[in-house]
């Protein structure tokens, strides 16, 4: 007996029914898929407009550049260097001097958070650095309840301080003498600027949750509407079923993934030195193991606000803890960087930041490649081993 050209009849009898594609039932499931995506808004929104909305909020509300420190100035020198020194603080970029004419205003100011820190210039500033072979004390308090901050603020003064001993030697005509010479020099991101590598990275959360939350709706969508019950008396196999779940997705995420990108590069101009070749190779494997998680929530769980819910902790928050992005790993501890290891999103952000910073280096970005080889194989292992050809 034979039923059609499938020979579907056969392939049960012989039990095979889950070990064979038909090309054209595959084209059929995926233009199926297609035209669910279209049809349904939230897809849309989801793929298109959350990331650059997410991307937005990442790129202009996270900023870990101090451009500008509020520092609070007394002078109690009136002499010409006591001067200088002031107008030096005054003119930098770094700095938002605040005068005060006592030292108990300038502490409360600390207390309440208005400044970040103070400088007092002495009354005998001027005539002790006058005097060779004296020395002509600064004081300068900063604010230790946030110990980056209080860092900067060191750093900075102190920078202004040695800027201002050189330009005041060279207007004497004097040799500063100098047992050390710092000259720092920066690789890969020479401005140093905080949104260069927080954008890649931010990128890999987004990507993450987004391709999470798509497909963790899909299996639980055909289950809630009854049609997943049509599909498993129709032909369809286990394999055919899973393809034309994750290719019209992933077709999807690729272009958010471009979409987010192009966002980063040409609206808040993060440079980007990578190959697209190896974006593409980085960005599959990475969408294939987050399609992977979500497919396998969806399928486990067969109610589309749960599968929500846990596709989002699942993946937002072990994307932003756990990935690298905020948080160094090597810092945590040693049981927690074992854990590292299982999540895709650690060597995405490490994979987007090389190729946004540095470029395609494939010495760096081998490693991540097959890490996130074997996470695309491990998830949509997972995937099919709880995908099930008969009601429960």
């Amino acid at each position: 007996m034979e039923i059609g050209e499938d020979g579907f009849y056969q392939s049960v009898r012989k039990g095979r029914g889950m070990n064979w594609i038909s090309g054209r039932r595959l084209r059929a499931l995926c233009w199926k898929e297609t035209l669910q995506i279209f049809r349904d808004p939230s897809s849309i929104l989801i793929a298109f407009f959350m990331p650059v909305l997410l991307l937005f909020i990442f790129g202009y509300g996270i900023n870990l550049d101090f451009s500008r420190l509020r520092l609070g100035l007394r002078v109690d020198d009136s002499g010409v260097e006591a001067a200088a020194f002031s107008a030096a603080l005054t003119g930098s970029p770094w700095l938002e001097i605040h005068h005060y004419d006592s030292r108990a205003a300038m502490e409360r100011a600390l207390v309440d958070s208005k400044i970040r820190g103070f400088v007092v210039i002495p009354q005998d500033f001027s005539r002790k650095l006058e005097q060779a072979g004296d020395t002509a004390p600064v004081q300068l308090v900063a604010d230790g309840s946030e110990p980056n901050i209080a860092q900067f603020v060191r750093s900075t003064v102190n920078g202004v301080w040695q800027t201002w001993q050189l330009q005041r030697a060279e207007d004497r005509g004097e040799e500063l003498k100098r047992e050390i010479v710092l000259e720092p020099r920066v690789w890969f991101n020479a401005s140093a600027e905080s949104r260069n590598f927080i954008i890649p990275g931010s990128i890999t959360v987004i990507m993450t949750v987004i391709g999470a939350l798509l497909t963790s709706l899909v299996v639980a969508r055909e289950w809630e509407r009854g049609t997943m019950e049509a599909l498993l008396a129709s032909p369809v196999t286990r394999t055919e079923l899973l393809l034309s779940k994750v290719l019209p997705y992933y077709a999807l995420g690729m272009i958010s993934l471009l979409l987010c990108v192009a966002v980063a590069r040409w609206i808040l101009h993060v440079p980007y030195r990578g190959t697209f070749g190896a974006l593409w190779v980085v960005g599959s494997l990475f969408l294939l193991s987050v399609l992977g998680i979500g497919l396998a929530i969806s399928t486990g769980m067969r109610n589309q606000f749960n599968a929500a819910q846990a596709a989002l902790n699942a993946a937002f928050l072990p994307a932003v803890m756990l990935s690298g992005f905020i948080y160094e790993i090597s810092s945590m501890p040693v049981w927690l960087r074992g854990v590292t290891h299982i999540i895709p999103a650690r060597y995405f952000v490490s994979s987007m930041q090389t190729l946004f910073q540095a470029g395609t280096i494939w010495k760096l970005l081998l490693p991540d490649i097959l890490m996130l080889g074997c996470t695309t194989m491990v998830f949509l292992g997972l995937t099919a081993k709880l995908t099930k050809r008969r009601m429960e």
